[in-house]
């Protein structure tokens, strides 16, 4: 279980981010000049779901290179796979900027989630 708890983050915020997805008038209470800023917004969306990506797998023991290239990858695959399902939205879409937004954004956040946590060391037990 222990294993798992990392992990409970990042199934939260991609149902999150699955979940506003499927709107077809996303965050309607945000002001409507804000979306003239989408990629910066598809960026940040996506920086934290690298942060958390990178975070989990360095808690599972990878080193910092190799915790950014699985979070970048992850991170890229479900903003893919992001835009295939807005496409099935009404009035949304799928465009291949958002898709390259969502992987800057990944990139970013995985560079910070890969350096923020150092690996385990196994605890030294004194027996008398």
């Amino acid at each position: 279980m222990r294993r798992l708890r990392p992990w409970v983050p990042v199934v939260l915020y991609a149902g999150l981010v699955f979940w506003l997805s499927s709107q077809s008038s996303p965050l309607p209470f945000l002001p409507e000049g804000i979306w003239s800023y989408d990629k910066l917004l598809h960026a940040s969306e996506y920086a934290v779901l690298g942060l958390l990506l990178a975070r989990a797998l360095r808690a599972g023991g990878l080193s910092p290179a190799r915790a950014f290239l699985g979070a970048l990858l992850l991170g890229s695959l479900f903003g893919a796979s992001d835009e295939l399902h807005q496409s099935f939205v009404p009035s949304r879409s799928c465009d291949p900027r958002d898709w390259a937004a969502d992987t800057a954004g990944a990139a970013a956040g995985a560079v910070l989630g890969a350096r923020s946590l150092r690996p385990r060391r196994a605890r030294a037990s004194i027996r008398a």
